[in-house]
This record gives structure tokens, C-alpha cells and sequence, in this order.
């Protein structure tokens, strides 16, 4: 590998640990803060728990569209690149489970969250738990396959399927 690469490898592992250490610290805050006053200027908790799971989302979005890319055959298969996206996505998908509080949606315009998150929470929460599993076995698949296998693509499409299942239940248009 060339040195360019391994520089460039370098700074993307490095851009990486920075934003998962930042995910970490606002996380942490955000649980030992107390809650913003009305009226005070800060975001209210409904409204953060929108920007939290919309960011989640976006950045489990970012990284799963290369799988599928894969899968298809349309990008090539790189291990350290399959490995660094399948961790990021486990790590993320578990941020999600925190940030639909009771009635996070009502009077929030940005939210695309259906009513039905609510009124069936045992369905939502099953999937989310599934999708979580899915990303641990995306990343142990990708451990032990090391290619684009059809074990591979089976946990590629298990993990889309999860996603699928909650936009089109769950998730407005």
C-alpha cells in the first residue's frame, strides 16, 4: 500500500475516532444535563430527540449505502473499508432506541416519525432490537467472510430489510 493510502487511511480512521468521541461526550451531556427551560433558548427535548435520531439515521444512511453498492456488485469489496462501516453502523444503531421518548413527534414539524411508533410501541421496539442484531451480525459476517460472499450479502440485505420494515411502517414520506 502506498504511503498516500495509508495517510489518507490514517486521517479517515482518525476523522472517524474524533466524531465517535463527540458522539460519545454530546451523548453523555445530553444525559446528565439537565433539561432546557422553556423559553431559555435551548432546543426543547422533543426537538432535540428529533435532531438526535434524524442525525443517527443520516449517518447510519452514509455508511450502509456502500454495502449496498456491494451487494449489487457496482463497488468493489475492501475489507478495511466493509469493517470500519460495519462498526460504525453497530455503534449507531443503538442510539436510536434512546431518542423516541413518549410523544417526541407531537407539535414538532420536523419529525417523520408516524403517531404508530407510539400506539405500537412492542412492533417499533422489535424492530429496532432486530436491526441492532442485524449490524452485530453484519460485523461478525464481515470478520469471518472477509468478501463480498453470499453470507455477506445475506447480512447486507438482513440489515436493509430492517431498515425497509421501519420506513415503511413508521416513517412518514
Amino acid at each position: 500500500m502506498s504511503m498516500a493510502i495509508q495517510i489518507r487511511r490514517r486521517a479517515v480512521e482518525l476523522s472517524f475516532a474524533a466524531l465517535v468521541a463527540g458522539v460519545v461526550v454530546v451523548s453523555a451531556q445530553a444525559q446528565s444535563a439537565p433539561p432546557p427551560v422553556p423559553g431559555a433558548g435551548g432546543p426543547s427535548p422533543t426537538k432535540q430527540a428529533v435532531e438526535n435520531r434524524r442525525a443517527a439515521y443520516t449517518l447510519i444512511g452514509n455508511s450502509f449505502r456502500w454495502f449496498g453498492g456491494v451487494a449489487k456488485g457496482s463497488i468493489p469489496y475492501d475489507e478495511a473499508e466493509a469493517t470500519k462501516r460495519a462498526a460504525r453502523i453497530a455503534f449507531l444503531s443503538a442510539l436510536p432506541e434512546e431518542n423516541f421518548p413518549e410523544g417526541s413527534n407531537v407539535g414538532e414539524p420536523d419529525s417523520k416519525a408516524k403517531p404508530d411508533i407510539w400506539s405500537n410501541r412492542a412492533d417499533f421496539d422489535k424492530k429496532l432490537h432486530d436491526f441492532q442484531a442485524h449490524a452485530a451480525g453484519l460485523v461478525e459476517t464481515n470478520a469471518k467472510e472477509k468478501g463480498a460472499t453470499d453470507a455477506f450479502k445475506t447480512a447486507v440485505a438482513a440489515l436493509g430489510q430492517d431498515c425497509k420494515g421501519c420506513h415503511d411502517n413508521f416513517k412518514a414520506k
